[in-house]
């Protein structure tokens, strides 16, 4: 049984930063590049950032551009978004999820296995 586990989320100011991770269990890992989307209140599911199968190719909303970074490591089956420079703006669920795509998709449809999500509130 595939299991994503987000944690990392909290409450922080304006500026502050956060590192979220995705541990990732029942699956051969490697094999499925990741994503962060997250989720505001009375919003739709949105891409944050995506990572290819190896951890090269990172792809970003624009924005979050220059503020996070997506990173893997496949020996510990997780994912990782650092998050910095945060803003009122960002706060959200973030939800981590797998896809069968070389390189990520923007498409919240392509991807196969989601997380329960970690909630990320920021106060200004």
């Amino acid at each position: 049984q595939v299991q994503l586990v987000e944690s990392g989320g909290g409450l922080v100011q304006a500026g502050d930063s956060l590192r979220l991770s995705c541990a990732a269990s029942g699956l051969t890992f490697s094999s499925y590049a990741m994503a962060w989307f997250r989720q505001g209140p009375g919003k739709e599911r949105e891409f944050v950032a995506s990572i290819s199968r190896r951890g090269g190719d990172p792809h970003y909303a624009d924005s979050v551009k220059g503020r996070f970074t997506i990173s893997r490591d496949n020996a510990k089956n997780t994912v990782y978004l650092q998050m910095n420079s945060l803003k009122p703006e960002d706060a959200a669920v973030y939800y981590c999820a797998t896809t069968l795509y070389t390189s990520g998709s923007r498409y919240y449809g392509d991807y196969l296995h989601w997380g329960q999500g970690t909630q990320v509130t920021v106060s200004s």
